[in-house]
């Protein structure tokens, strides 16, 4: 079983390359004068009292609507690139369902090896959060297929992220260190790892937000250029607010669960250890961005810098502890 677990992470990530060519191709050769753009409302006419009162036209355009916002407005209609191009499209969907799929399997097949939940150490617990991350994210497409040109840049995190895990820090199966050998172990770890994953995919509309933002200030430059047939700036930035707005509290129960957790196996809950510091770092900056968000006079842009500067600091928190820090979660 862990070798075939080994198998088929080869195969995932296979998969999220062939599909993140064909997104690829969707989005380089796709209908320009489709994607990127959404169908904007008639204005409302007020109506005037009185038999001989004229109608003015508007003088303000109604807010085009959104493909994140509900059934409050008419939803745009996704983008349909014509011929070889949607169906490059539509081929990446399908690939990007059957990498997850084969993901999913490399998780179980490895946990069956370890007799355990598959999460026991830095390279499993990257498998997870990725593909918490693929599976949110195609639950999402789901429900708004117009955010579909998103997929090229989310499969291209999978295919970084899983490269990285599987040639940099593959560990062979092996049974939990005595620490992790408690019930905390399922609490505070599926929170941490939902969260994360959650993580994962905010980052790809933060980017491309600020991306599109400069796109619609006049820069065409590289890399502004590449928000051409990204959705609308705002349908972005909705976006990346209410997935770190769903993650935000469940990290927060991750730390509080590891601080719990930490009284229960090392007789404290609070020691400065390097992942623990990292952790409440990662924590303050989710906290200043939607903080941020939700203050008036805070540019959405600057906002979404600090969300940025969050996930790095989770990067860091991931892989540079784990790798080059010693402390009491080495084991990592």
């Amino acid at each position: 079983m862990a070798a075939l677990s080994d198998q088929l992470l080869v195969v995932s990530i296979m998969a999220y390359l062939v599909a993140m060519i064909c997104h690829a191709v969707e989005f380089a050769f796709g209908d320009r004068s489709v994607v990127g753009r959404a169908a904007v409302r008639p204005a409302r006419q007020p109506a005037l009292v009185g038999a001989g009162a004229a109608a003015e036209p508007p003088s303000v355009a109604a807010e085009p609507p959104s493909a994140v916002d509900g059934p409050a407005g008419a939803k745009p209609d996704a983008p349909q690139p014509s011929g070889r191009a949607a169906l490059a499209g539509r081929i990446a969907v399908v690939l990007t369902v059957v990498a997850a799929l084969v993901h999913l399997a490399t998780l179980v097949t490895r946990g069956i090896a370890a007799e355990r939940m598959p999460w026991g150490n830095m390279y499993e617990f990257v498998l997870a959060i990725t593909f918490v991350g693929i599976a949110a994210w195609l639950g999402l497409l789901l429900r708004r297929p117009a955010l579909r040109h998103l997929g090229l840049f989310m499969t291209l995190v999978m295919v970084l992220l899983l490269g990285v895990t599987g040639l940099v820090i593959y560990t062979p199966v092996g049974p939990l260190v005595p620490a992790l050998d408690s019930y905390w172990f399922y609490v505070h770890i599926s929170a941490i790892g939902l969260a994360s994953g959650a993580f994962v995919l905010g980052i790809v509309p933060a980017v491309l937000y600020l991306l599109r933002n400069g796109y619609d200030q006049g820069k065409r430059s590289f890399p502004y250029s590449l928000a051409e047939r990204v959705p609308a700036a705002d349908v972005l930035e909705r976006l990346t607010f209410r997935i770190h707005a769903f993650a935000f509290p469940l990290w927060t129960m991750g730390v509080i669960g590891g601080a719990i957790w930490a009284e229960a196996s090392w007789g404290r809950y609070w020691g400065w250890d390097p992942k623990e510091t990292w952790s409440f770092i990662s924590w303050v900056i989710y906290a200043g961005y939607l903080h941020a968000r939700a203050t008036p006079s805070v540019k959405r842009t600057v906002a979404t810098w600090i969300a940025i500067i969050g996930f790095l600091t989770m990067l860091m928190n991931l892989f540079g502890v784990n790798l080059f820090f010693e402390g009491l979660h080495s084991y990592a």
